[in-house]
C-alpha cells in the first residue's frame, strides 16, 4: 500500500497519512457490515432526532430533566457522526487512507464529545439528586438559568483538555507502522505506532481519563448512592417503583458507558489487543448511543405519552 512519508533529520521516516485496518480481516462480511453500519446508523440518527423533537414540542415535558435529555440526545447524533460516516466510506470505497490532519481532527471531536458525554451523565445524576433527595428545593436550585450553564459547561468543558490531548499525541513521530488497526483514529491504536518511548503520553492520557471521565463518574456514583438511600426511605412501594424507574434508565447508561470506556484508556499498552479494543469501542461509540433512546423512551411514561400524542396528531 502507497503511503507519504517525510524524511526527518535524524533519518527517521515519519508517516504522514494512515491506513484504518477496520474491518478489511472481514473481506466476506463487506456488504453485510456496510448495511448494519448503515442501518444502526439511522437507528440512532432517527431514535435522538425524535426525542429532541418530542421535548421540544410537548409542553408537559420542559422540564430540567427532559431538557438534559434533548442535550444528551443531540450529543449522541454529533458522537457517532464522528466515526460512523468514515467507517462506511472506508467500506464503502476500499480506500482505507486517512490523512495525520484528518485522523487528528477525528480524534479531537470524538473525545471531545466523549468528555461531553461524560459531564452530561454527571450532570444529569446531579439534576435526579435534587429532584429525589430536595424536592422542594428542585425549582430553585434546577432553574433556567442554571440548567444552561451546566449544559454549556459539559458542552464547552472538555475543548480545552482534549484539543490539548490531541495536540501532544500527534506531536510524537510516528514511524512504527502507517496501519492503524482501528476502524477510526483512537488513543490506543495511535500510541502503537509512536517512535520511541511513550510513557510519558500514556501517563497524560491516565491523567486526562481521571478528570473527565473518572472524576465525574464518581460524582455519579455518590448521587445514586444518596439517591437510592433516600428511596428506600420512601413509605410507599409505589413511590419507591416510581423513583426508581426514572432513575435505572440514566444509571444503565451510565455503566454501559463508563464501563467499556474505562476498560479501554485505563488499561496498560501492553494488554492492548486490536480484536479486544475493537469490540469495547463498539460498545461505547455505537452500541450504547443506538440503546439510549430506547433505554430512556421506553422506561419513561410521560416520553411515551408525548410520543402517543405526537403520533395521534400525524395522522389525525
Amino acid at each position: 500500500v502507497e503511503y507519504q512519508e517525510l524524511e526527518a533529520i535524524d533519518n527517521i521516516s515519519t508517516v504522514m497519512q494512515f491506513v484504518l485496518i477496520g474491518f478489511s480481516d472481514l473481506p466476506n462480511l463487506q456488504g453485510s457490515l456496510f448495511t448494519v453500519f448503515s442501518v444502526v446508523y439511522l437507528i440512532i440518527l432517527m431514535g435522538n432526532f425524535l426525542i429532541i423533537v418530542i421535548i421540544s414540542m410537548e409542553q408537559a415535558l420542559q422540564k430540567p430533566m427532559y431538557f438534559f435529555l434533548a442535550n444528551f440526545s443531540s450529543l449522541e447524533i454529533c458522537y457517532v457522526s464522528v466515526t460512523v460516516p468514515r467507517i462506511l466510506f472506508n467500506i464503502e470505497t476500499q480506500d482505507r487512507h486517512i490523512s495525520l490532519m484528518s485522523c487528528a481532527t477525528q480524534m479531537c471531536f470524538f473525545l471531545i464529545f466523549g468528555t461531553t458525554e461524560s459531564l452530561l451523565l454527571a450532570v444529569m445524576s446531579y439534576d435526579r439528586y435534587i429532584a429525589i433527595c430536595h424536592p422542594l428545593l428542585y425549582p430553585m436550585v434546577m432553574n433556567p438559568s442554571k440548567c444552561t450553564q451546566l449544559a454549556a459547561g459539559s458542552w464547552l468543558g472538555g475543548i480545552p483538555i482534549q484539543v490539548g490531548q490531541t495536540c501532544q499525541i500527534f506531536s510524537m513521530k510516528f514511524c512504527n507502522s502507517y496501519k492503524i488497526n482501528h476502524f477510526f483514529c483512537d488513543i490506543p491504536p495511535i500510541l502503537k505506532l509512536a517512535c520511541g518511548d511513550t510513557t510519558m503520553h500514556e501517563l497524560s492520557v491516565y491523567v486526562v481519563v481521571m478528570v473527565v471521565a473518572a472524576f465525574p463518574f464518581i460524582l455519579v456514583l455518590t448521587s445514586y448512592s444518596k439517591i437510592i438511600a433516600t428511596i428506600l426511605r420512601l413509605p410507599t412501594a409505589k413511590g419507591r417503583a416510581k423513583a426508581f424507574s426514572t432513575c435505572s434508565s440514566h444509571l444503565l447508561v451510565v455503566v454501559l458507558f463508563y464501563g467499556s470506556a474505562t476498560v479501554t484508556y485505563l488499561r496498560p499498552k501492553s494488554m492492548h489487543s486490536p480484536g479486544t479494543d475493537k469490540l469495547l469501542s463498539l460498545f461505547y461509540t455505537i452500541v450504547t448511543p443506538m440503546f439510549n433512546p430506547l433505554i430512556y423512551s421506553l422506561r419513561n411514561k410521560e416520553v411515551i405519552s408525548a410520543l402517543r400524542k405526537l403520533f395521534f396528531k400525524a395522522y389525525y
